[in-house]
């Protein structure tokens, strides 16, 4: 099991929406779902090339294991589409009122994070305690996630998990705009 000290935690309503995105999020340049293409977002997390990372994490048995969470209700994708083609998202599991990010992509710039913004504003809306986001990165930060040390992150998710877990497929029932 990995646990990295200190803990990378988005809280939902601390997602930091920049001037920029928020321009991005008006112009509505994408159109996000979730749960629609759950096997295509992980496949792309695993096949898309990242900056300063040789090769992925995502073997075909880790691949198949989500897809297997996936069709249990526990693991979810958020898609980001462009003229009908899939150009970004992310997916994770959620138990309780928690969501552990495991991987996104990006075909086009800023579709991942258009993503991200999304799911955010979904999982507050949710009440959702916190989003996973394990390890920190400059992306991360930039758009509000907060180390944490390990001891409150479990402490965090233990309350997290006394909630109902939200299984099965989900919907989009607020969409991120421009004046958050």
């Amino acid at each position: 099991w990995w646990s990295p000290d200190p803990r990378t935690v988005l809280f939902p309503a601390e997602f930091h929406v920049s001037q920029s995105l928020k321009k991005l999020l008006k112009k509505q340049m994408f159109s996000v779902t979730f749960d629609t293409a759950f096997e295509d977002v992980i496949s792309a997390c695993a096949r898309v090339p990242r900056r300063h990372e040789k090769g992925t994490w995502i073997t075909a048995e880790m691949e198949a294991a989500y897809v297997n969470l996936h069709r249990m209700g526990f693991a979810h994708s958020v898609e980001c589409w462009r003229e009908g083609r899939l150009v970004g998202g992310l997916y994770g599991v959620s138990l309780g009122a928690s969501f552990c990010g495991e991987s996104m992509f990006s075909l086009e710039s800023n579709a991942s994070k258009v993503a991200l913004a999304t799911l955010a504003r979904q999982l507050h809306g949710w009440d959702f305690a916190l989003i996973d986001c394990q390890v920190t990165n400059a992306h991360l930060l930039s758009l509000g996630v907060r180390e944490i040390p390990r001891d409150e992150y479990l402490h965090r998710l233990r309350r997290a998990l006394l909630k109902k877990t939200r299984r099965g497929p989900w919907r989009l029932e607020n969409a991120p705009d421009a004046a958050d």
